[in-house]
Order: structure tokens, then sequence, then C-alpha cells
């Protein structure tokens, strides 16, 4: 099938505009007999000059109703033909008309005596309509021929008595029902050419201009010929209804006034006198379609339709449901035995999901009735209802609470303030459109017990719109630390998008917001958080994908404007604005390096030298930073230059360079930067790596985890740390298949069990164990031996994150990766090692599902981050990690659940095969 392209006439704000070009037709002079019985007809300005002036009148109509008022051309002499020649502009956009849309077109003469369908002076010449969507629901375009029906002014109406293209038929049809113009066949041929001639003039016929030529000379002949025809005809037809009319009674020859003009339109028609109106309709590239507005669905009810429970369990039967006489309960139409029978519609109310249950509201008021707010102050549950109340404090963030369960909760307000858990309960409790309970709530919050920083990071979320409950947030979050707030950064730079902000404000500092407050005071405060908050920002300034809106960008950048400005007034602020100006110079001549590399068409090695080539150039200044310039993806690391000739280029699809730089204590840093990938998404893995690796060593277990640094530059660029390492697949090819023999030939140790190092058997057994269990939470997928990666000193970690939360482009792939060649390194699953692994992998699951409310927050602020496996199913996201925890579970059944996890991902023989097939293509890349 060929491309083909059309716009949608709803997108289409251009007004309605008509040319009205000429007039074309035959002039037949009333004869003389007929000015003596008719002296009124002689003043009419028609009759008098086959050139007297006449003006155009156009009306927009649809559905039998006018939809604007009529338009007209200016006063125009005619000197040899009329032609007008004018565009009319009508007083409606494109965008709105309906489907049925009619465009009526009346051409006026002038009479002083009036006449029939007089307006004034003016009498209709002859009117036409035309449809403005032809029946493809096409907009009409290009050039038209309307006829012009005489003595009649255009009606708009459903059913128009005035077509602009009347209903034809053959002559082989004449016989029949006497409906619509009988043509011949020479008339047949030449409105088959009139259709080509249009599809000339638009183009979709190629120009030959010699044979053009010819062809308009042979139509324009033929034409004639079909017209003298015609007329001869109507004049054998008048003669012969004439004689007709003779053998009549005179009687029944008499008619009335209505008849009399009638009979004169249809003389006027047996006499030749046809007249075609020409216009023009603007023209477009392409086909405009007709598209109505497209409303939001109707509200459904809010009542949650519960499904039937599975299983064998004794239901009762469902109730049966007259419908009533004659009508199918099925749906397939009205009467059970007629197939062709309408189909029943069901029809939803709006104002069920639209408003709330009368009887509810008014219940509602009546049990938080606030004259009983004194007597609330001193109510206390007793032991069933303290009990109901510890249940629904168990709640997760993702679960809501019911109508009843709020009641109680606003009822115990007051009993629950030495609560920290019921806070967020409480929020969500609240009628917030009433004014009076809004008020209550609002002065209830400073009493409240100091609550955790999940919840203080849950009523930042995008569900929570009171500005005093955000401000409380965020006064909790005053009391955290700069490195505990490092962790979440990346989550409260994205709280933005739920904040009242306006991009437009020029005076102060966001002052509208709490929260942007509170991110330019503390980033102004410490150079670690200011770094990351002026990144994290103008990634998101710069990303002009259509997932980012203009307004969230306009947000960002005036946060960002904001915080530059907070800083200029700080002491050392200049400095750090130049620092961070001096980053931005560095990544871009990063960014154009790569770009240059990644699209010159060289082999691999003459890449390298250029790249090396690059970076020793003095117009670069890579070579030398003076003075130090804190490194954007670690700002505890300060850079004096790099060393070009140990730089080197990937064997990759986008070539990521590996730059090494020379840091103020005389190390080397190396980093790998590449352009064409989008690093946000495994930017926010590291970070919840690193969170949880801060949870575990809370609870005095450290796994050992080495979640290395990743820094997004912009929507498709980023900064990786390089850590010297080993994939599997490599190590698994140079030591013969066997990672115990990698770990023992670098630390040997021949007194030791298996000949490693303790401390390195130690590092990797849990490392592993770490991994399994955080990999398994955030369903990271596409693992295989090349993106398991192993350090010399032991320590086993995951890159590579481009599928998370249970996405995997393998089939059948296990819900956590623990392969054969990761046991063999810990000695084989009889090995104590192994008994070790698991249980690292049992406390590690249990300890972080203690803190699963604090996760999943921090992924419900995610859910309009620009990431690409969130934006899959954004309503889903914090679902699909809670699943993971499975919260319903015990302790113990949970450790049992994560046992049958490590047995399966250990017997399962598909990701073996996988591994092999991806082993196999990658030999063949190489």
């Amino acid at each position: 099938m060929e491309e083909y392209s059309f716009a949608n006439s709803s997108a289409l704000d251009f007004p309605v505009n008509v040319r009205i070009g000429s007039l074309e037709g035959q002039y037949n002079p009333p004869p003389f007999s007929t000015l003596l019985q008719r002296p009124d007809l002689r003043h009419i300005g028609s009759n008098n000059s086959p050139i007297s002036d006449l003006y155009v009148t156009a009306q927009l109509w649809a559905d039998s109703k006018p939809l604007t008022v009529p338009v007209q051309t200016a006063y125009k002499h005619f000197k040899k033909t009329r032609e007008w020649n004018e565009w009319l502009e009508l007083p409606v956009s494109i965008s709105t008309l309906p489907q049925s849309s009619q465009l009526a077109i009346t051409v006026w003469d002038l009479s002083p005596t009036g006449g029939p369908g007089a307006t004034g002076h003016a009498i209709p010449f002859g009117g036409t309509t035309i449809f403005l969507f032809d029946k493809d629901n096409t907009l009409q375009k290009g050039k038209q021929k309307c006829r012009l029906y005489r003595h009649k002014a255009a009606d708009g109406f459903s059913s128009t008595t005035t077509p602009a293209v009347p209903p034809l038929r053959s002559h082989r049809d004449a016989n029949g029902p006497s409906n619509g113009h009988i043509i011949s066949p020479e008339e047949e041929e030449l409105d088959r050419l009139e259709k080509l001639f249009k599809k000339h003039e638009m183009g979709e016929i190629p120009r030959v201009d010699w044979l053009d030529s010819l062809v308009f000379k042979a139509v324009e002949k033929k034409r004639q010929q079909v017209e003298a025809s015609a007329k001869l005809s109507s004049r054998v037809r008048r003669k012969m209804s004439n004689s007709k009319r003779k053998a009549e009674d005179a009687d029944g020859a008499q008619s009335t006034k209505s008849e009399a003009e009638d009979g004169e339109v249809e003389s006027d028609e047996e006499e030749g006198e046809r007249y075609t109106l020409l216009i023009d309709f603007p023209k477009f590239d392409f086909p405009v379609v007709f598209t109505d507005h497209e409303y939001a669905p109707p509200p459904i009810s809010s009542q949650a339709h519960h499904a039937p429970p599975t299983g064998n369990v004794n239901l009762k039967p469902p109730p049966e449901v007259q419908l009533g006489p004659g009508i199918n309960g099925t749906g397939n139409g009205i009467g059970d035995d007629d197939e062709n029978a309408p189909p029943l519609i069901r029809i939803y109310d709006p104002e069920v999901g639209a408003k709330d249950n009368p009887a509810e509201s008014k219940h509602r008021r009546l049990v938080r009735s606030h004259r009983t707010g004194v007597l609330d102050r001193d109510l206390k549950p007793n032991a069933k209802i303290r009990d109901e109340l510890n249940t629904i404090m168990s709640y997760g963030p993702t679960q809501e609470l019911n109508a009843e369960e709020k009641d109680l909760v606003w009822k115990f307000r007051h009993h629950l303030t030495r609560d920290k858990r019921a806070l967020t309960k409480f929020v969500k409790s609240v009628a917030w459109h009433d004014q009076s309970e809004a008020r209550q709530a609002v002065q209830l919050l400073p009493k409240w017990t100091e609550i955790d920083v999940d919840d203080a990071l849950e009523l930042l979320g995008p569900t929570f719109d009171n500005p005093a409950v955000r401000a409380y947030a965020v006064d909790r979050l005053r009391e955290s630390d700069d490195d505990e707030l490092l962790l979440y950064l990346l989550q409260l730079v994205q709280a933005l998008k739920f904040e009242k902000i306006s991009p437009e404000s020029q005076d102060g500092n966001s002052q509208d917001s709490s929260l942007a407050r509170f991110l330019i005071t503390r980033a102004t405060n410490n150079m670690m958080l200011g770094n990351f908050l002026h990144w994290y920002l103008m990634v998101e300034c710069d990303d002009r994908s259509p997932d980012q809106i203009k307004e969230h960008r306009k947000l960002f950048a005036k946060v960002e404007y904001d915080f530059m400005a907070e800083l200029m007034k700080v002491p050392g602020g200049p400095e750090r604005r130049k620092t961070l100006l001096g980053q931005g110079e560095l990544i871009t001549v990063l960014s154009k390096i790569s770009k240059e590399i990644r699209f010159s068409r060289e082999d691999r090695p003459r890449k390298q030298q250029r790249l090396k080539k690059y970076l020793a150039d003095p117009k670069n200044e890579l070579t030398t930073f003076d003075p130090p310039l804190p490194l954007p993806l670690d700002p505890s690391v300060s850079i004096v230059g790099c060393y070009p000739e140990d730089a080197l280029v990937f064997k990759s699809s986008l070539y990521p360079l590996l730059v090494h730089f020379k840091t103020s204590d005389g190390k080397k840093y190396p980093i790998i930067f590449k352009t064409g990938d989008d690093l946000r998404q495994d930017q926010l893995v590291i970070q919840v790596i690193a969170l949880m690796d801060r949870l575990l060593r809370k609870e005095n277990l450290d796994l050992k985890l080495s979640p290395y640094r990743i820094l997004a530059t912009s929507s498709n660029a980023g900064a990786v740390q390089f850590v010297p390492s080993m994939s599997l697949a490599a190590a698994s090819a140079k030591y013969k298949g066997s990672i115990l023999a990698y770990l023992r030939a670098n630390n040997p140790d021949t007194s030791a069990d298996l000949g490693v190092r303790p401390a390195t058997m130690d590092t990797y057994v849990k490392s592993c164990a770490g991994y399994c269990v955080i990999t398994y939470l955030l369903g990271v997928g596409d693992r295989h031996l090349d993106n398991l990666l192993l350090a010399p000193d032991g320590h086993f970690f995951h890159a590579d994150f481009g599928y998370i939360l249970g996405r995997d482009p393998k089939p059948f792939a296990p819900q956590m990766k623990l392969c054969k060649e990761m046991v063999e390194g810990m000695g084989s699953s009889t090995s104590p090692h192994y008994a070790d692994f698991k249980s690292y992998c049992f406390t590690a699951y249990t300890t972080l599902r203690k803190s699963s409310n604090l996760i999943l927050n921090l992924f419900s602020l995610m859910v309009d981050a620009n990431i690409p496996d969130i934006k899959v199913e954004p309503q889903r996201v914090v679902e699909k990690v809670r699943e993971r925890f499975h919260l319903e579970m015990t302790e113990e059944e949970a450790m049992r659940h994560f046992e049958g996890l490590i047995v399966d991902s250990v017997g399962s023989i598909f990701p073996v095969v996988i591994d092999t097939i991806h082993n196999m293509m990658q030999g063949l890349r190489a």
C-alpha cells in the first residue's frame, strides 16, 4: 500500500473561504408577447441586458439551520461577462464545521417592482447549494461548477431543492421514475471529462502541454455540439408540449400563481436557459478529512466493580433480570428471534461518576458535624475500634480508604495525632473541597507527631495538592541531612511538577512553592546538592521530546533561573556559578567529540586515533584545567586535565568514549561518555541501589554493593563511572567456564577454602546476594553474561538497565538472574558459601520489605518522569514494584517465596539457551 497523508478538519483553525468566480449560461430574452402580458418583467435588470449588474450572497447551513449570517460580494459593473473573482470569508472556522455543512449561494437580480422571493428591490436570479464535505467526508477544494436554479433562492435544508450537482439519470433509465435530470450519452461523456479536467487542474494528472492543448480544443468543440443538440431537442419537446396543451380542456389548462411560476422556471429550462456558477475553494497540500471533536468518555460509577472470586466457592446464582416484553437481555437486539433488530444500547448516567451520592454526602456531613468538634478531642477508641484503626494504619501508600474508614479516621483524628503513621491516612480522609473541614485539618497538622521521611515523600506525590500539606512535608525534609537528601533529590526534582509554580513570574524565587524554595536554599549551601540539582534541572529543560510538555520545561527553567539568582547572593556563589558553567563547557566539548567520532565512517582504530587527537588539541582545552574543575559525575573529585594517550573507543553501536581524567591528587578517574542514549533510566536504578545499600547498612548488613555513578547530562547523552572489571562471559571464556578460577587467579590463598582469599569470597557472596535481591525488586530484565560484571577484588555487580519493572525482551525470562556460573564461583550449590548466599538473600529481602513504603513513594514521584519503562504503564509503576515485595505475606512466607525464586532461577534451562544464543550472536558481530 502506498503511503498517504491527510489533515484533520478539527485541527484546521482557518476560516471558511469561497471565491465567487463567474456566471456562465445562455441568455434568452422574453418574447414581446410575454412582456405585453407581464409589463413588470421589462423592469428586471437581467431582462434588459445579458450583462446586467448582479450580486452574490453566501451563507453556511447545517441540519436545516443557518450557521452564519449571509456574506455579500461588493458592487461590480460588468463589461463583457459576469465575473466577480472575489473571495468571501465566512465568520466560522473549518475546525468547528459539522459534517452536514452546506454553502447556500444566491445570485440576486434587481427589480424596482419586486416579485416572488423579493428582498427589497432584489429578487433571486438563481440559487445553488453545495456540500462542504463530499461523500468521502473530504473537504471540497479547488474549482467547482454549481448548477444555478433560476428564480429561486438557495435553501440550506438537508433535502435541498437547489443542489449544486443534481441527481442525474442516464438515457437508459429514462423510462423509470422521473427524479433527476435525464442526460444523453454525449452529456455523460462530457461529465466524465469534466471530472478529469478537475483532477488535471489539482495536479493529480501529469501535465503534457502539447497534448493538453489538443485535448482542450477537441473537448470544447464537442461541448458546443452537445449544447446545440440539447437546445434543438428542448425546442422539439416544447412544441410537443404546446400541442398537447391545446388538446386539453380549457379548465384544466388554468393554473395557480405558484404553478405559473414553476411553469416559468420549467419553460426557462426548456428554452435551454441553463446557468452555471463557477466558484473556488482553497487548495491544501493534503486532503482535509472531517473529524469531530472527541469528548471525554462519560464518567463511570466510582464504586469498584469487584470481580468474582476464582476457585471452588459456593456462590449464589446471579439474580434473574427481567428487561420487559420483547427485549433481549443478551444485548443482541430488541426481539429474541429477530436477527436484524437494533442492538440494546446501555447508557451510563454521567452524574453517577461526576457527582457525590446525595445520601453519602448527607451521611458524611452528619458524621463529621462540626458541632461535635469539641467532643471529638476527648474521644478514645475502644478495643475493637483500636484494632480497626491499627489495620488502617498498616495500609501501604497505594491502598485507598473506603468511606467508612475515612469517617473512622476523621472521628478519632485527635487521638491519632500521637501516631506518625496516621498522618497520611488522615490527609486522605479529609474532604478538602469543604472549606470548614479543610481549615480544621490544616490547624491539626502542627500538632501531629513528627512523621518519617517516607510519609513526607508520599505527601509530595501527585495526589496531594493542598499547599499546607505539601509545606508540612517540606518542613519534615528540612531535618534530613545533606547526604540523605541527596538520595531523594532525583525524585524531589520530579515532584516539582506537582507544585503550583508559575513559570511566567519574574519577581522573587518561586515564592509560591515551598519545595522549590527548600531545594534552592539547601543547594546554595551545599556544593554537592547544588551540582546535582543543576544537572537534574538542565536535563529536564533540555528534554524536548513529545512526552515532556512545554509547561514542565518552563517550570524547570524557572527553578534553575531562581537557583542561579540565589547562588549569586551567597558568599562564594559567583565562583560556584562559574564552576557550573565550566562543567557545561566540558560536557559540550565531550558531546561534540563523541558525535563526530560516532558518525565518522571509519573503523575503530582510526576512531580511536581521532579521539586522542581531539583530546590533545589545545583548542578543546581538555589537557589542563586551571583552576581544578569538580567532575560533574562526582563533584568530590577535582580534575586538572585528561590523559589523551589512554583514551579508548568501545566496540558498540554508539561507540562510547573512555576518557581518563587526572585528579588533583595525581590519580586517574576513568569515565565512559556516550551520546545517542538516554541514561535517565540507568541513573534512576543506580540511585535506588544506593538508597537500598544505605537502608541495609542501617541494619548492619553490608552486602558490598558497588553502585557506580551515572549522570545524564542531557536527554541523549551522559557519563558513567568506569569500574575495572570483566564480564562473566569474558571470565568464563578466559578461564574455561570457571568463575572460581578467575577469583583464584586474582586472589590466591592456598590455605583458604577453595584457594581464594576469604575476604574476596565474602565480598563475592555478599554482592551476589545483594544484587539478586535488588534486581528482583526492581524487575531488571535483559540479563545475560555480558552485563553481569565481576571486579578482581570479588565485587559482583550489574550493568545496562535498559529494561526494568518486569520488562524483558527475552521470552520466559526468570524473575531473578542467578546463573550456574555465579553458583560455580561460590563452589557449587552444596558449598557452605552457597548457604551463606541464601541466608544473605533472605535477610536482605526481609529488611528491604520493612522500608517498602519509602521505595514505593519514591517511584510514585517518578510517574510523570520521561523514562522509557515508566512511560509504558505510568499508572501501574508503583503496583509493579509493590507486587514484588509481597507485603501480604508474613516474614516466614516471604523467605519461602524467595527461596523458591532461587531454586527456579538456578534450575531454569531456558536462560541457559538464551545465553548461548546471545554469545553466538556476539561472536558473529565481533
